[in-house]
């Protein structure tokens, strides 16, 4: 009896150790909050950036054309990228999802990445078909082309 009366009153072993777990949970809960915060700006700031960064590669490529039909030589051939296995359908998906409200032209979607329309049209024509994420909406004459939207 004496044992229960005296721990009543005073924390025992147990209360401490509950009191620096509690402690250190709030700690990892405030980290991942931080983290969830710092993805949500980086995120932010991709989607803000990119479509700058397609315009300005896009203006840079229209620029070096010009400059070429101006000085009377023959046009400078811009090199078009070569996308990796799975980076084309990455970029496409994201220019896709960095404008949901948009419909994209092959064409468009390739001037955008700084690439070949066939590319993209190739790529679309065997992977984007059974893609769950890109829409693939008829247009044109009797739906044989097609535009692109993400879902």
């Amino acid at each position: 009896m004496s044992a229960i009366k005296r721990d009543a009153g005073s924390p025992d072993k147990y209360d401490l150790f509950i009191q620096k777990i509690d402690y250190f949970q709030s700690l990892v809960e405030e980290k991942r909050n931080l983290q969830a915060q710092i993805t949500e700006i980086q995120r932010e700031f991709q989607e803000k950036i990119k479509p700058l960064e397609d315009e300005l590669s896009s203006i840079i490529k229209k620029l070096e054309t010009n400059l070429s039909r101006l000085e009377g030589s023959a046009p400078v051939q811009v090199s078009t990228p070569k996308f990796g296995r799975g980076q084309l359908g990455a970029s496409i998906k994201e220019l896709l999802q960095s404008n949901p409200d948009r419909t994209f032209k092959p064409r468009d979607i390739a001037e955008a990445l700084n690439t070949k329309g066939t590319t993209v049209s190739l790529w679309f024509n065997k992977y984007g078909v059974n893609d769950p994420e890109i829409d693939r909406v008829p247009a044109g004459k009797d739906g044989k082309r097609f535009v692109y939207k993400i879902k």
